[in-house]
């Protein structure tokens, strides 16, 4: 059931970018409103999610798992309802705002029912395995659906949601609140604020521009804000987020590598499907067959990974899934040339990336959570995923400047490409600083 929550995410992610020129087209929607379907969820997840794995915490992990769940399936049944652009976005918003407690509080739930070891390590990578099969499903299954009418990809996962919502209700045991006490209003306040503000303000600005004033005073605001709750978590008896977890070397690593994993994947996929799209003119669903091993290479290696946790820890995986990512993306500004063929290009790189996403998402999690109170297990997912999506909404930023200002042929999408190879192998020096660490033990 978890797993299938997970799976909702993964297929709402591809198949809904896929169906943005067909809703485009349907509600007369211009492509800087169209975004905003995007980016209204990113908004609501990006901006929520470290608050949702803490609330998880506060007030007990099945309770908001199943409010959020039943929200998520409302409001995806509303987005495939509407005929506005508005009310679409704002339904993704809410949406997003939903996925931002289930995402977290569905991984807490995972690392509190299962012992540190051998039996987290498999469920985490299970539950991996299910995101991945709905990312690669997404693809395809979105590519079908919208040739029906996009609609579809809204109202498709209703069902799906609903069944795993009857299952929760019944198979998640009962649980009490992790953390006693009151709740933290004003550290919740400020860090919604803060989040919030940094992801707009992100997501707006290749658009009104980096140096625009409206874009200026937001990230201001942001740092006021993040500084305000900072100064409140100090001084509380209860605070939303415990300072002193970000003492944790590992996990801050593992924060690290969550955004370098992340941040050259999205943006290189959204390079990718530019590329093919509008300069090899292929097609939705070929473009989404293109994209597909990254997805079925993470579905058969996956199983596997939570036994090599197991037997060699998660430093060596993150090594290999940050090397895997940085030799893909060079191999494409070695190889790309001026006009780059799918099949000697662009293939190898996305059976780099599936290897890189196989190893490193199981791999990062697991170090995020491991050694963590279990009272803040919640915390600890909330901000590893929190980390993934700020991450990729600020590379994904810079990547479209970069790409919107360039030249022609693949020389325009060349700059973004540099962007993402060198975040890979920052993350890469991150992951080898572990393997140090461990030496030094």
């Amino acid at each position: 059931m978890l797993s299938i929550a997970l799976l909702l995410d993964g297929f709402d992610v591809s198949a809904v970018g896929v169906a943005l020129p067909s809703i485009g087209t349907d509600l007369h929607m211009s492509t800087t409103a169209l975004q905003w379907v995007v980016n209204g969820y990113v908004l609501g997840f990006g901006g929520l999610l470290l608050l949702g794995g803490r609330t998880a915490d506060l007030l007990g992990r099945r309770k908001v798992f199943l409010i959020a769940l039943t929200v998520f399936t409302l409001a995806s049944l509303v987005g495939g309802l509407v005929n506005d652009g508005g009310l679409l976005i704002g339904s993704r918003f809410v949406k997003g705002v939903a996925a931002a407690f289930t995402a977290p509080t569905a991984l807490s739930i995972a690392t509190t029912t299962f012992r540190e070891g051998r039996d987290r390590n498999r469920a985490l990578s299970i539950l991996t395995l299910f995101g991945a099969g709905g990312f690669a499903g997404g693809l395809i299954m979105g590519g079908l659906l919208t040739s029906l009418g996009w609609r579809w990809n809204f109202l498709v996962p209703v069902p799906v949601a609903l069944a795993a919502l009857i299952i929760g209700y019944l198979l998640i045991n009962k649980d009490r609140p992790s953390v006693t006490g009151g709740y933290d209003l004003g550290g919740a306040i400020t860090l919604v604020g803060a989040t919030l503000l940094v992801v707009y303000a992100v997501v707006t600005a290749p658009h009104r521009g980096w140096s625009d004033p409206v874009t200026i005073v937001l990230y201001v605001g942001s740092f006021v804000l993040f500084a305000a709750f900072v100064a409140i978590e100090s001084l509380v008896q209860n605070p939303l987020v415990r300072l002193g977890i970000l003492r944790s070397g590992a996990l801050v690593r593992a924060n690290l590598n969550i955004v370098a994993l992340f941040a050259s994947w999205i943006p290189f996929q959204f390079i990718m499907t530019l590329y093919l799209q509008n300069d090899l003119h292929w097609g939705p669903l070929r473009v989404a067959l293109a994209l597909l091993p990254v997805g079925l290479i993470e579905v058969l290696v996956i199983p596997v990974t939570g036994r090599l946790i197991t037997r060699h820890g998660t430093a060596p995986l993150i090594v290999a899934s940050m090397l895997s990512l940085s030799l893909g993306l060079v191999w494409t500004l070695v190889a790309a040339g001026t006009h780059p063929h799918y099949a000697p290009v662009i293939l190898p790189t996305m059976i780099l990336f599936g290897f890189g996403w196989a190893f490193g998402f199981p791999a990062i999690v697991t170090q995020a959570t491991n050694g963590v109170r279990h009272d803040e297990q919640g915390l600890a997912s909330g901000m590893v995923q929190s980390s993934s999506q700020v991450g990729t909404a600020i590379a994904l930023a810079v990547v479209t400047a970069l790409v919107a200002t360039a030249g022609t042929t693949f020389s325009q999408y060349r700059p973004g490409v540099d962007l993402v190879t060198g975040i890979a192998l920052a993350g890469l020096l991150v992951s080898l600083i572990s393997i140090v660490k461990q030496r030094r033990v």
